[in-house]
């Protein structure tokens, strides 16, 4: 069988009303984590013995399946490590059910990332680097899929992941909590940890995708651009580099 295109798979998924999320360090935090609304659990012997502690008390049995024959609709490439869970994606509430409405808070938003891989490594930085959102449109980005999920390493669990109907609107929405917005541009003037030594308390900062960068109109709803510098003329960052990067300099402005 020929293996389908990434592209058609997260279309697939993204009209779908439930996704597949699998690999063990995905799929365990998914079973502890009790708003996650689960439909169907397949796993090899050999992996339900490794998610023992996590299936303890769940509301779903295990389908039992050959690892060589393995049930679940995935991507031929995926490496499922003889787990799959199909779940309901999660609800986050919007906006203002993750955002602080005062005291210090750090937002991430990503402008038009449609790489779920990239997605699943920024969630994972957000989560370690301690901001409260990562903030997408609803068009133009990645839903919730197993590749995000496997990358994220159960971030995607824990990390609010907030897909909006339009990013400008939801940008000035932030201006009004108070948020200062940083856009990460290679061609800014100013230095990222110089524009934040004047951003008070309540920052986000903005990152758009590899090659177009952030679109226009995004950019000019930011307050202020920004640049990471470089050693040399080489080139640039990967986005999931530049936003665990981006996020590292944020929140050492508070140490």
């Amino acid at each position: 069988m020929a293996k389908k295109p990434e592209w058609i798979i997260r279309k697939e998924q993204a009209k779908s009303s439930t996704v597949w999320l699998f690999g063990l360090h995905a799929v365990r935090d998914a079973l502890l984590n009790p708003d996650r609304k689960r439909k169907r659990l397949i796993v090899t012997k050999n992996a339900r013995d490794k998610l023992a502690d996590a299936l303890d008390g769940v509301d779903i049995s295990p389908e039992l399946a050959d690892a060589r024959k393995f049930p679940a609709p995935l991507d031929p490439g995926s490496v499922h490590q003889g787990v799959a869970l199909e779940v309901a994606p999660l609800d986050w509430g919007g906006l203002r059910g993750v955002v602080p409405e005062t005291g210090p808070a750090l937002v991430l938003l990503l402008d038009r990332v449609t790489d779920p891989h990239n997605v699943g490594a920024i969630l994972r930085s957000a989560e370690v680097f301690g901001a409260r959102a990562v903030i997408a449109p609803q068009r133009h980005s990645v839903p919730e899929t197993g590749a995000l999920a496997k990358t994220a390493s159960g971030a995607l669990e824990r990390q609010p992941y907030v897909r909006v109907g339009n990013l400008s609107a939801a940008m000035e929405d932030l201006k009004t909590l108070g948020f200062q917005l940083i856009g990460l541009d290679g061609a800014a003037e100013t230095d990222l940890a110089v524009s934040l030594t004047t951003a008070g308390p309540r920052v986000a900062l903005v990152l758009g995708a590899e090659g177009p960068g952030l679109r226009e109109k995004t950019r000019n709803t930011c307050d202020r651009l920004a640049r990471i510098p470089f050693a040399s003329d080489f080139g640039s960052l990967n986005v999931s580099n530049a936003a665990a990067v981006s996020l590292y300099v944020a929140r050492e402005r508070e140490s």
